[in-house]
């Protein structure tokens, strides 16, 4: 785990980087020019308070993890792009990462889950796995569109994912997905699901994967966390304002948090 250091040491060690001439001998050195420097290093010194590389892809693709808020506020996990062909609701997380300080809550935000899949446009990772088939909670043998894997928790994706939630153990985790336009609320928290329907304005719904789901990472950590995830849902093709404007605010909302 590493930590970033606080924005005084960043601006000190940028200054000297960025420092002047050297004057000639028997006269003072120039002040170094660290303004510029210290505006840029500021923003993601402040914002971000750690990042991690929680695992790797199949084609060895770092899956990032980044800690936003207030350590000691209750925790959260929001993820987004568990299938590489829903790419939208990355916006928000990387909103949020790149954005204002956070409040109120401590946040962790995992914009790409599968980096493969992103690269490719597709709903599988890079072995052809559905990653929200893959989890050891009422896994079972599926081909085709929901391939599940060869076992459970045999993609690298899953096992990182899991070792990360375990590590940090959040009250709450959010899934983002497209394209059914809703939030799951026949789920382990009701009261939780239906406020994030409300802040994110989206409606309730049941994701019943047309019967009985089988290997989702929802259900496995319901399954073994004390902590609630719900599944969300947007359209197709979600507005860009909505995505890295609107939705980053009702999320912090619906978690207690704000900038």
């Amino acid at each position: 785990m590493r930590r970033l250091g606080s924005v005084p040491a960043l601006v000190a060690t940028v200054a000297l980087a960025v420092a002047g001439p050297t004057a000639p001998a028997g006269t003072a050195a120039p002040a170094p020019t660290a303004v510029a420097a210290s505006y840029a290093v500021e923003p993601a010194a402040r914002t971000v308070l750690e990042r991690r590389v929680i695992g790797r892809s199949v084609r060895g693709r770092a899956i990032w993890a980044y800690r936003l808020g207030e350590p000691g506020a209750p925790r959260a996990v929001a993820l987004a792009t568990m299938h590489g062909d829903e790419p939208a609701p990355r916006a928000i997380l990387r909103a949020l990462r790149d954005g204002a300080p956070v409040r109120g809550v401590d946040l962790w935000v995992v914009p790409t889950y599968n980096p493969d899949g992103l690269a490719r446009g597709t709903r599988t990772n890079a072995r052809g796995v559905d990653l929200n088939r893959n989890f050891p909670q009422r896994w079972r043998d599926l081909d085709g569109r929901y391939e599940s894997g060869p076992r459970p928790a045999s993609e690298p994706e899953t096992r990182a994912v899991m070792g990360f939630l375990d590590d940090v153990d959040p009250r709450w985790v959010v899934s983002f997905h497209q394209p059914l336009h809703g939030v799951d609320t026949d789920t382990k928290r009701p009261a939780f699901a239906r406020r994030l329907a409300t802040e994110l304005r989206l409606p309730r719904k049941t994701f019943d994967c047309g019967g009985v789901c089988h290997g989702t990472m929802t259900m496995w950590f319901n399954a073994r966390h004390r902590g609630a995830a719900v599944t969300v849902e947007y359209g197709r093709a979600p507005g860009r304002h909505r995505m890295r404007v609107e939705a980053p605010r009702q999320l912090l909302r619906a978690l207690g948090g704000s900038r």
